[in-house]
């Protein structure tokens, strides 16, 4: 099967498109969630954009990481704090894959398979190496690329998708935990690897999002805006 090729839309054609949705979410009720989502990882995104070609690969995924919490992000009523972050962006990936009829992710996926490969391969970006580094667990988890290509020919891209963004999970951990050198040089491939993968894989979810989300209920945002009228009215004793 031929695969088509697929470029990433920009924030400015995400906006476009999105355009129609917000105006009708918007005469629905103020500050929709799904709009809220969706302009705070438009924010983020556009800001890598602004790197250009002069990127800075620790900054973009910590950027783009950000973007796809946005969308993904939900909120415990019980604990008053936010659920734990693999719980729910597995959820919604899951959902997005579900909703994306035009099947643009698995383009995706087959238009980078090499990509993938190369992420899936990577010793440095697997919680199974890093329980106990060694030779013997660099090379089991090496081998997790000849598993990946029996995904593809099962399209099993729930799974693909999970798996990838199990490893940037990895990576953007380790920037945002401090357990890596701004700019070092040891990590320059896996974080370029992880943050090209996102460029490709997030534009592509919005897209799905846009397209077949505006009606979902994609559950309780995280710390909603609030105007100084709305926070004073909530300290107001009763």
């Amino acid at each position: 099967m031929a695969t088509t090729i697929v470029s990433s839309p920009s924030v400015r054609d995400l906006r476009r498109r999105w355009k129609p949705i917000k105006e009708r979410l918007s005469g629905q009720r103020d500050n929709h969630p799904t709009l809220i989502r969706f302009h705070r990882a438009c924010s983020w995104l556009a800001r890598v954009e602004q790197m250009g070609d002069e990127i800075e690969y620790d900054l973009a995924l910590i950027l783009q990481w950000v973007a796809f919490n946005a969308l993904y992000g939900q909120w415990d009523e019980s604990l008053g704090e936010p659920l734990r972050d693999r719980e729910c962006w597995r959820v919604f990936a899951d959902r997005v894959l579900d909703l994306d009829s035009e099947d643009r992710i698995r383009q995706i996926l087959l238009e980078h398979k090499r990509l993938v490969l190369s992420l899936l391969e990577d010793e440095y970006l697997s919680k199974f190496f890093w329980e106990d580094p060694g030779q013997e667990r660099a090379g089991k988890a090496r081998s997790k690329k000849y598993k990946a290509q029996s995904w593809f020919v099962e399209g099993s891209w729930k799974l693909i998708v999970e798996q990838i963004l199990e490893r940037i999970y990895l990576m953007r951990c380790q920037l945002s935990h401090g357990a890596a050198t701004f700019g070092g040089t040891l990590n320059r491939t896996s974080l370029r690897r992880c943050s090209t993968m996102m460029d490709r894989l997030l534009p592509t979810m919005m897209l799905v999002f846009i397209d077949h989300g505006g009606d979902e209920d994609w559950g309780i945002m995280c710390y909603p805006p609030m105007k100084t009228q709305t926070f004073n009215r909530l300290r107001k004793p009763r």
